[in-house]
This record gives C-alpha cells, sequence and structure tokens, in this order.
C-alpha cells in the first residue's frame, strides 16, 4: 500500500499549495522529482517556507537523502525506513518531519464514463494462426496461460491432447508432410517443454520459434531472392529521387524469425507503394506533380475607378506563367499585364473588407497604386492566396519561408465514415471558410485527428489519400500516423517537401479511467521542417459535462507526459518545444447552461446567435481564468455547435439519451476544436475555422482550420568551413525573476536554444522578498554572455532564447520562458519580458535588458510580408466604427497593469513588419528618432481582454452583460497579426523600479470588435458598392448596439492629440500616456498577414466613438482640453492621390495645425495610421 505522504506524480507548485494549506511546521510529503528520473523530492515546510531534498537512489537501489554540509550520509532500502528516519530531530534536514500531508481525495473523474458504448476496447487484432514472436505482450499474458492450464487439467483433456484433436479435424490434405509431422511432434511433446517456460515467467518459446522457422525455411529464401528485383522496380517508378541517392546493398541476413516479420513487413511495403506509384504515374504523367502547376488560370470580376468613372474589370491570376493579366471583359484580349516581379504588395483595407490595393512597378521603374473592389471578402482573400502562390512558386529562393497547414479533427463516433469527405479538407461549410478559388491551392502539409476511429490504419491512410488526390491531383506522402486504441493522428505532406522533413517523433498519453486506459488520451507527432519545430497534438477528453475539472487535468497530464521534439530541452514541456504547436481533438468541453434550456439554446442555434452560447462555453471560461491553454490561441468560433447531433442529418440536435439511471443531457457544445502556441514573432495566421455541412455518419460533425506559418530554412553560414563565427554576441544585462514559490532555495538560469553549441548555465542569483508574498530574483550583471554559432542577422533575428531558472537544491525548473531575438535594432540595450509557466500554470515573470551583436547584413523580405493590411484614408461619417485610441499602437496589444512600451514609437520603423527593422521592400532601417526609445519583444501574449489581469493571453468568454457577439480572440494576440507576426510586448526600459509601484493600464478603450483580415464567410448583396466593415458583418449575426462603457475614465478615441500635446503630456515620464484600460469590449485582433503602425502615436482620420468624446480621465497625465477635430466637407470631398512620404519636421508641423487625411494611404513607410476597430458581430474571444 502507497503510505499517505507519498504523492507521487505531482506537481511542484501542488506540493508547495498542499503544503502551505497545512500551515505547521514540520509537516511534510514525498514526491516524484522532476529532474531526475527514479529520484524522489521530499519537501517540507518550516516557517511559512517549503525546503525540498533530494532523494537519489544509488546502483544499489538504496536511497540517500541530499543533506545540509558536514551530515554524514546515509542509506536506505526502502522510503518508509528513510522518513522513519528524519523524523528523529537534528538529523540534517532544516527541521524534524513530523505531519505527513495525505493524498487528496480522488476527483470523480475515475467514475466510468457517462456513455456506455464511449469505453471502447483496444480495436481487435487480426487473428494470427501463428504466433511469430513472443515479445512483451505475450510475456504478460504467460501468468494468466498457466493459470488457465490449471483449471484445465481438473476438467477436461490436457492442452496438448486438444490441439492434437483439433488438427486430426481438419483437412490437412494440402500440406507438405514434413510440415505436417514437425506440427504434430510439436503438439504432442514439445508444447508442454515451452509450457514449462512460462510457468517459470519467461517469455521465450524456442520450440515454437525452432518450429515456425522450419515451416518458413523456404519462404525466407523467397523474398531474400525477391526483395531486390522489386526494389528496382519501384526505383523506376519513382517520381521523388533524392540526389545522391543509392540501393541498398542487399546483405542476407541470418535466417531468424525477427529477419523473416522483418522482410515479410518490406515485402507488403514495397508492393503497395509500387502499385500506388504506377497508378500516379499513369493519372500523372512522367513529370513530377509537384513540378508542375496544379493550379488553373482564376478569373476575379473586380470594380476600378478612373478618373471617377466606376468599370468593371477582370483579373486574371496565371500562377504557371507567373502573371497578372487585366482585361475590360472576360472574354476580350489582354489590355495590360504584369509579371510576378513587378507585383510589389499587395494591401488590404480594414475598413471596406472587399477592397484591395495593389502595388506594381511600371517600366520607369515606378511604382503605381492600383485599386480594386471585389464582389466580396472572400473573394479578395482568394485572390490574395493565389498571387502569393505565384511569388511563392516563381521565388529564386531554394527553400520556403511560410508553409500552409491544414489541421482537421473528427470524432467518428465508432462509425465508418461516408464515401465522400473531400468538403472537410477544401475547408466548406459553416464558419470561417475559403473561397472557391483557393480550392486549387493545395496546402503543405494535412494533419487529420480522429477519435473513436473504427477503421485500421492502413484503410483510413487509402481514404485520406484518395481524398486528397481527387481534389489537388497529387500523390501526399505519408510523414507519420500514430494510434492509441480508437485515438488517432495522421500528417501527410507534399512530396516535394519529403526530403524537408526529418526528426520525426510519435507518441502518446492515456488518461483513461485511473490514467491506464487509452479510451481516453492523447496521441502526438513533431518534426522539423528545415530549421522550424512543428508538434501536434490530437486529445480525446473526459466526456461529461460536469467533468470540466478532470479534463483540466487531463489536458496536465498530456501536457507533462507527452515525449516530443528535441529531447535535450527536457526543462520545457511540449509549450516550449516547437515553434508552432497545434492542439486539436474532442476536447469535450460543454456549454454550461441548466438542462432545462435546452430548447432555448437549440433556438439560439438556430438564430445563429453563438455569442451567447459561447459566453457559457467551459473551455473559454477556463482559459480565462488560466486554469488550461495557457497562452494557446483560438480563431474566432462562428460556427453551429458540432455535437450532438443526430446521425446522418444536421438539422437536428440528439441532446437527450435515456439510460438506466435516468435521462441524461448532451447539451448541444462546441466540443471538437483547434487551438495553437507560437513562439513570439513567428509568423502564424488562421486562414480558416469551421465545421462541415456534409458528412453526417457520427454524432460530431468534422472542424477544419488551416493556417499560414512562417518557416526558417537550414542555414548556411556565409564564412567558409572551418572559420569561427565570432561576431556575435547575446548579452543580458539587469534581469531579474519573479517566482510565486514558497522555496528557500538559490537559483540559477539555463539558456537554450539552436543557435547555441549547447545551452548556458548562470550563476545564482539573489534572492529578495517581492510583493503579494512572491520572491524576486536578481541576476544583476552576472549572467554569462551567449555566443551564437552563426552571426548573420538573417539567421540570428529569426532565432529564439528558451530560459529556464532552476533550483540549486534539485536542479528543478520554477518556470519557463521564451525570448524573440527578432530586435528592433542591435549594439542597442532593450528591455525584454517573458511570462514563466511550468507545467501549464503560470509561475512569474522574467525582465531585464538584452543586447544583440551581429555581423553586417540584412534580412531580406519574407513571402509574408508580400501581403499587408493597412488602415483607409477617410471616415465613412459619423458613425464610422473606428474606436481605436490616438495613442501609440502598441498599447492596444498590452494587457491591464503592464509596462507600457518606451517611446512608444519605435516598433514603427516598419513597413510590413514581417520582420522588424525592415523599411520598404527588405531594406534594414534601424534610425530612432531621440524621442524614442528602442523595444525588444518578449514572449507574453497580449491580453485580449483587460479583465484577465497581467500577463495573460487567454481569451475570455463574451461577458453576458454584453450584447451577442462572436468570441473572438483576445485583441491582438494572434502573431503576425499586425507588426510583427506574433504579438509582444515591449518593455520600459527602467526595468529596475520598484515593483509594488503601479503600472498604467493600457489597453485602449474599444466600442465593437471586429474581424480584421481574412474573413472568410459573409459576401455582400451589392457588388458594384464598396462594402464597409459595418455592412460585411455577416448577415447572420444580429446587430446590436454595444452598452455605453461604464467607465467615465476613459478617453474616446475621437479625441484627436497632435503630437505637439502628446509630447507634452509625456514630459517627465518618458513613456506615453496610456488611456485606461476598457470595461468591457477586448481589443480587436489585427489579422492581416502584417500592419502598418503609428510611427509617432499620431491619430488616425476620422475616429469616431459612439458619435460622442468623452473627456480623458483616469491614470492619463493632464493635456490641455482638447476637443474633436471634424473634417470640413470639402476635405472629405477630395480625393487626393499618394504623396511621398513627408519628414518628421512636416509631419510635426502638420499635426500642430490639425489632422491632415492625405497621409493616411501612403505607399508603405513607417507612419501607417493604425488599425480600426472591429465591427459588433465580431467579439474578443477565441
Amino acid at each position: 500500500m502507497v503510505p499517505c505522504w507519498n504523492h507521487g506524480n505531482i506537481t511542484r507548485s501542488k506540493a508547495e499549495e498542499l503544503l502551505s494549506r497545512t500551515g505547521k511546521d514540520g509537516s511534510f510529503l514525498v514526491r516524484a522529482s522532476e529532474s531526475i528520473s527514479r529520484a524522489y523530492a521530499l519537501c517540507v515546510l518550516y516557517r511559512n517556507c517549503v525546503y525540498t531534498y533530494r532523494i537519489l537512489p544509488n546502483e544499489e537501489d538504496k536511497f540517500t537523502v541530499q543533506a545540509s554540509e558536514g551530515v554524514p550520509m546515509r542509506f536506505f532500502t526502502k522510503l518508509d525506513q528513510l522518513i522513519e528516519f528524519y523524523k528523529k530531530e537534528n538529523m540534517g534536514l532544516v527541521t524534524h518531519l513530523q505531519y505527513p500531508v495525505p493524498l487528496e481525495e480522488e476527483d470523480a473523474g475515475d467514475e466510468p464514463e457517462e456513455d456506455a458504448e464511449s469505453i471502447q476496447s483496444p480495436p481487435e487484432l487480426p487473428p494470427r494462426n501463428i504466433p511469430l514472436s513472443a515479445g512483451p505482450c505475450e510475456a504478460k499474458e504467460g501468468p494468466l496461460l498457466s493459470d488457465n492450464l490449471r483449471a484445465t487439467e481438473v476438467s477436461r483433456p490436457s492442452l496438448s491432447e486438444t490441439l492434437f484433436q483439433r488438427l486430426q479435424s481438419m483437412d490437412t490434405s494440402g500440406l507438405p508432410e514434413e510440415h505436417l509431422k514437425a506440427i504434430q511432434d510439436y503438439l504432442s511433446t514439445q508444447l508442454a517443454l515451452d509450457s514449462d517456460f512460462v510457468k517459470t515467467g519467461s517469455s521465450n518459446l524456442p520450440h515454437l520459434k525452432k518450429l515456425t522457422m522450419l515451416l518458413c525455411k523456404e519462404l525466407y529464401g523467397e523474398v531474400v531472392r525477391t526483395l531486390p528485383s522489386l526494389e528496382s522496380l519501384q526505383r523506376v517508378f519513382d517520381q521523388q529521387l533524392s540526389p545522391g541517392l543509392r540501393p541498398r546493398p542487399q546483405v542476407p541476413g541470418e535466417a531468424n524469425l525477427v529477419n523473416m516479420v522483418a522482410k515479410l513487413s518490406q515485402l507488403t511495403s514495397l508492393l503497395s507503394s509500387i502499385e500506388d506509384k504506377v497508378k500516379a504515374l499513369l493519372h500523372e504523367g512522367p513529370e513530377s506533380p509537384h513540378r508542375r502547376s496544379l493550379i488553373p488560370p482564376v478569373t476575379f470580376e473586380v470594380k476600378s475607378e478612373s478618373l471617377g468613372i466606376p468599370q468593371k474589370l477582370q483579373l486574371k491570376v496565371d500562377v504557371e506563367s507567373g502573371k497578372l493579366i487585366i482585361k475590360k471583359s472576360k472574354d476580350g484580349s489582354e489590355d495590360k499585364f504584369y509579371s510576378h516581379k513587378k507585383i510589389l504588395q499587395l494591401i488590404k483595407s480594414q475598413k471596406f473588407l472587399n477592397k484591395l490595393v495593389i502595388l506594381v512597378e511600371t517600366e520607369k521603374e515606378k511604382t503605381l497604386r492600383k485599386e480594386y473592389v471585389f464582389a466580396d471578402s472572400k473573394k479578395r482573400e482568394g485572390f490574395c492566396q493565389l498571387l502569393q502562390q505565384m511569388k511563392n512558386k516563381h521565388s529564386e529562393q531554394p527553400e520556403p519561408d511560410m508553409i500552409t497547414i491544414f489541421i482537421g479533427t473528427w470524432n467518428m463516433g465508432n462509425a465508418p465514415p461516408p464515401k465522400k469527405i473531400t468538403s472537410w479538407f477544401l475547408s466548406k461549410g459553416q464558419g470561417k471558410t475559403r473561397d472557391d478559388s483557393a480550392d486549387y491551392i493545395p496546402h503543405d502539409i494535412y494533419v487529420i485527428g480522429t477519435q473513436e476511429d473504427p477503421l485500421g490504419e492502413k484503410e483510413w491512410l487509402e481514404i485520406l489519400k484518395h481524398s486528397l488526390q481527387e481534389i489537388t491531383s497529387m500523390t501526399f506522402k505519408t510523414i507519420a500516423i500514430h494510434t492509441l486504441w480508437n485515438i488517432r493522428i495522421v500528417v501527410l505532406a507534399k512530396p516535394e517537401h519529403e526530403n524537408r522533413i526529418s526528426h520525426i517523433c510519435t507518441d502518446n498519453v492515456k488518461t483513461g479511467i485511473a490514467n491506464t486506459l487509452g479510451n481516453k488520451g492523447a496521441v502526438g507527432v513533431s518534426f522539423m521542417f528545415n530549421g522550424t519545430s512543428l508538434g501536434f497534438v490530437n486529445s480525446h477528453l473526459t466526456s461529461g459535462s460536469e467533468k470540466k475539472l478532470r479534463r483540466n487535468q487531463n489536458y496536465m497530464n498530456i501536457l507533462r507526459f507527452l515525449a516530443l521534439g528535441d529531447k535535450k530541452l527536457s526543462p520545457f514541456n511540449i509549450t516550449h518545444r516547437f515553434t508552432h504547436l497545434f492542439w486539436l481533438g474532442d476536447l469535450n468541453y460543454r456549454v454550461e447552461l441548466p438542462t432545462w434550456e435546452a430548447e432555448t439554446i437549440i433556438q439560439k442555434i438556430r438564430q445563429q446567435q453563438y455569442a451567447d452560447l459561447l459566453s457559457h462555453d467551459q473551455l473559454l471560461m477556463e482559459r480565462k481564468e488560466q486554469k488550461v491553454f495557457l497562452h494557446f490561441e483560438e480563431e474566432e468560433i462562428t460556427f453551429a455547435p458540432t455535437y450532438r447531433f443526430e446521425r446522418l442529418t444536421r438539422d437536428k440536435y440528439a441532446y437527450t439519451k435515456q439510460k438506466a439511471t435516468g435521462m441524461k443531457y448532451n447539451l448541444p457544445s462546441w466540443c471538437d476544436r483547434v487551438l495553437w502556441k507560437s513562439y513570439p514573432l513567428v509568423h502564424v495566421v488562421c486562414q480558416s475555422y469551421g465545421s462541415t455541412s456534409d458528412i453526417m455518419t457520427s454524432d460530431h460533425s468534422p472542424v477544419f482550420a488551416t493556417f499560414e506559418a512562417g518557416v526558417t530554412s537550414q542555414f548556411v553560414s556565409k564564412n567558409g568551413p572551418g572559420t569561427v563565427d565570432s561576431q556575435g554576441q547575446i548579452e543580458f544585462l539587469r534581469c531579474y525573476a519573479t517566482l510565486k514559490t514558497k522555496s528557500q532555495t538559490k537559483f540559477y538560469l539555463e539558456f537554450h536554444s539552436s543557435c547555441l553549441e549547447s545551452f548556458v548555465k548562470s550563476q545564482e542569483g539573489e534572492n529578495e522578498e517581492g510583493s503579494e508574498g512572491e520572491l524576486v530574483v536578481k541576476f544583476g550583471e552576472t549572467l554569462p554572455k551567449l555566443k551564437p554559432i552563426i552571426s548573420d542577422p538573417e539567421y540570428l533575428l529569426d532565432q529564439h532564447i528558451l530560459i529556464s531558472i532552476k533550483s540549486s537544491d534539485s536542479d528543478e525548473s520554477y518556470g519557463e520562458g521564451c525570448i524573440a531575438l527578432r530586435l528592433e535594432a542591435t549594439e542597442t540595450l532593450l528591455p525584454i519580458h517573458t511570462p514563466l509557466t511550468h507545467h501549464g500554470e503560470m509561475m512569474g515573470h522574467f525582465r531585464g535588458q538584452i543586447k544583440l551583436q551581429t555581423s553586417q547584413g540584412k534580412m531580406r523580405e519574407k513571402l509574408y510580408d508580400f501581403v499587408k493590411t493597412e488602415r483607409d484614408e477617410l471616415s465613412s461619417g459619423p458613425k464610422s466604427l473606428k474606436s481605436l485610441t490616438s495613442h501609440d499602437p502598441m498599447k492596444q496589444w498590452e494587457p491591464t497593469n503592464r509596462i507600457p512600451p518606451c517611446g512608444g514609437s519605435s516598433i514603427t520603423e516598419i513597413i510590413n513588419p514581417g520582420y522588424i527593422g525592415a523599411a520598404p521592400f527588405g531594406h534594414m532601417k534601424q534610425t530612432l528618432s531621440p524621442d524614442q526609445q528602442p523595444t525588444a519583444w518578449s514572449y507574453d501574449q497580449p491580453l485580449k481582454d483587460s479583465s484577465l489581469g497581467p500577463g495573460r493571453g487567454e481569451s475570455p468568454p463574451t461577458p453576458p452583460s454584453q450584447p451577442p457577439i462572436s468570441p473572438k480572440k483576445f485583441s491582438s494576440s494572434t502573431t503576425s497579426r499586425i507588426p510583427g507576426p506574433r504579438t509582444q510586448e515591449s518593455r520600459p526600459s527602467d526595468v529596475g523600479k520598484n515593483m509594488a509601484e503601479p503600472l498604467p493600464q493600457e489597453d485602449p478603450p474599444l466600442t465593437k470588435p471586429e474581424m480584421f483580415e481574412n474573413p472568410l464567410y459573409g459576401s455582400v448583396s451589392s457588388f458594384p458598392k464598396l462594402v464597409p466593415r459595418k455592412e460585411q458583418e455577416s448577415p447572420k449575426m444580429p446587430r446590436k448596439e454595444p452598452p455605453p462603457c461604464p467607465d467615465p475614465g476613459i478617453s474616446s478615441p475621437s479625441i484627436l492629440l497632435s503630437k505637439a500635446q502628446e509630447t507634452e503630456g509625456n514630459k517627465g515620464t518618458g513613456k506615453p500616456v496610456p488611456p485606461p484600460a476598457p470595461f468591457l469590449s477586448p481589443t480587436p485582433r489585427l489579422r492581416s498577414f502584417t500592419c502598418s503602425s503609428s510611427a509617432d502615436g499620431r491619430p488616425a482620420g476620422g475616429d469616431k466613438s459612439q458619435g460622442k468624446p468623452k473627456a480623458p480621465t483616469g491614470t492619463q497625465v493632464p493635456v490641455p482640453a482638447k476637443r474633436p477635430i471634424k473634417p470640413s466637407r470639402s476635405e472629405l470631398s477630395q480625393q487626393r492621390p499618394p504623396l511621398p512620404v513627408k519628414s518628421p519636421a512636416v509631419l510635426h508641423l502638420q499635426h500642430s495645425k490639425g489632422r491632415d487625411y492625405r497621409d493616411n494611404t501612403e505607399l508603405p513607410h513607417h507612419g501607417k495610421p493604425r488599425p480600426e476597430d472591429p465591427p459588433l458581430a465580431r467579439a474578443a474571444m477565441q
């Protein structure tokens, strides 16, 4: 029996919580060590502090405690003896052990699941007439077999006799005589000998092995003779021969059982592969599929204005030839065309979701700005994706810097799929879907997760490949397939990426009853795509509306024990091991409403009032409280609940089920979800998120999500081979960590990164008491200088440093974080910040300064910089839905109580911040104005709702007090959605200030959240008109006026601050003056690939907030009274052409007089006006 003080695999923070709860000196417990396998940690409470001692096993498996110096080591054979010994006083511990802390009572989650059919036994294996191996499974079955033998001896003939009689009753006329005699000999004499082996606990069956080898003797020789011929045939049809590929030499192995099984497996694999290759070759011709275009020319009807006269045009995108052709009529001749090299940039309008500006280069090397209006926003998005595909296809870069990933999750309900499931892979159905024009663009990687999957791996794989072949005319390569009972994950990739993918790893974690059954749990796959690490987790969590806490625990267990990625990153769990981590599956979180509201819920679904229901979504609520999926993101949900449907229809939810214990309710819920978490400042954009409507064999609907993800190539140093790259250096200064811990120990830092030869360990820091019981660990100037392996900025600015703060007494990590090296300037001290998390819990923060030194060079423009979003020139009138503050754009990305960015405008030296410090079309730009303080980017994802508190990146549910709005991700935290592919925090230079000092709130007031980029649903009814954002809200969503903001201190966005006034208001603080945080509305999440931001904090044109300005109060520094500056009618009527970039002096003069709208649609430069707010129909949650 396990002693009450042995808590097994609980986390360090949980152990501290249990001890603190007792409050008695001498309270203790034992847990498993997080840093050393087979070791333990003895945790003791003394004077409200927790002391941790490692219990280490030696070579003889005897235990000893690392006690204080001068205390002799004592060895114990059992943990119980060790604990009894240290209950005596003065034995070397801080105090003797007195009060064992008992185990907490188990959550009711270990009871049987609510649905009897949900507990599936493991999938049945095909019958094996001849057991070929005696593996671990047979070892486990041995004792059972011996027990059965004993029972058999009493009541019936012996096993040998029974089997011999069975053989005699069979038709053995077709068997060779020597084979039949060998089987008879085994059954009559040798079976008993093997039985003796089993009884002694051995898994070896030597006589059975001898028999099978005799039977397969001729087969083995035939297989060895046949395999080279089949491999030669396979190479003939292989379309993807790698350079330098040579046939494997055929060394005949020993004719044993293991080799036999391997050869047979190889034989069946080859036969299947040859058939696939011949089919593909016959279907596609001799040219490799990825070498030729699979995308036919696509034509879009658009509207353009010439001299104020609207006219219809046809834009034809020919991906294969690399041309954009402009025609006046569909069947007419070409008026003009632009090659892919002449198309410089696509600029999406935020106000008008169907408007696009194309920057093209003319023959005279001038830049033209062409403006077009598409039929709807989805057409515009399809056009942008096709042009991106064209740029990628004709790029001179040998390796991609952006790929697209399809993620699909489906609980199949233990029923085979229908014949046609292509709508799933085309992202068709409800929610945010793809336009038809994008159907021809295959994704680079397809990840398909299934639960309650009744099919075999091979059968399911054939269905998936056939479906993808049907829509892409391409045969995808299987990267990985992994199954735990009925939970399965499959990863497929384009053939051209086969040699770019390496380090493939798979694993699974069981979270079923007692964490031993695999009916619930997770399967995962990870691999490297060139220089980028990718991780995918498919999980099926505990079912039942009331088992929310058990689901949270499932998630934590998966996080801790799923072994994927680089094993050298041992201090970090999977949330820090990957550049991009995608988590999909039937998470089983429900809509938490009373069962008697079932019909009300159905009614709201019919009316598409999803926001009302999502405000009660358990996953969103748990994420808001930081209990699960910390710092993950989820796209806005705009589709109906995916569970529980009546099978073979999507018109009726079957929310009741009669059981022996009474009526069971399964209210319609969004059980099936896709979330993601990426490193800071890495490009990632969710292009679609929805569910299918035509796949109805299960009570769940399949869910799809597609992503653009930035990737890096395997960088090769420009220095010659053998030379040492000594120019690069990463220096951390004035750093300190705040930790939520009761431990009394010394701490040190470990720095891990792929840009370092190996991890680097720091000296111990100095501990100080912080506010609210936190511990502050200061490292000052003692941190080591890091030497990257390559100092070229094109490589180094794409890298990240992982930080782990560890205790000296147990070497266990107390928190992990990530710092992006994509800094705005080099050779300059920049502030940094990252939250510290451990096993999915918030542990504290790491702050300081960084100085990065690189060699000479510049970053090239990436493919994802080709598309950007900018604010429109003019307000659409007094009811315009613009509601952003006139302060620094980065403030809307900061959570409440966050330190404001220094200078407020340094981050805006970016035309298209797919990378930091890039001027138009890729030139490095590091000039900072005197009043600008350079800032660094950090890992913390800002809040999307100020109510979440500091350090949060979770998505809150829509508050019930708000009108129905679609939950949307918390404000800008989606990576790459504006300046910088992933939102990060800027930090001030005065990092070392008193921690207790109140920090100004930074979220700007908002009126209506809206979706910015990629709104792939909701088309416009009247094509010829520009469709403003307000009119482009999804017609399914009811529009209501938002309630007035209850905080009178929130300044209205319509109050315009001139540059002179802002400068005056900021004097003395050195920081931009932030507005108070909003009360209800979350900050908008900008969904473009990138976006422009105001370099000098100037206001952008035409902002109104409910049509009425409010006076600024609250935390703002008093400034002279201002009133809204309204544009004159003449200004509104003028359509001025773009002007050249203005100098700062001209901008200063301009803003001291009043607002000029002319600078709002300039060619890309660092002073972009800031994006506007979203409409009401799209809220701030995921």
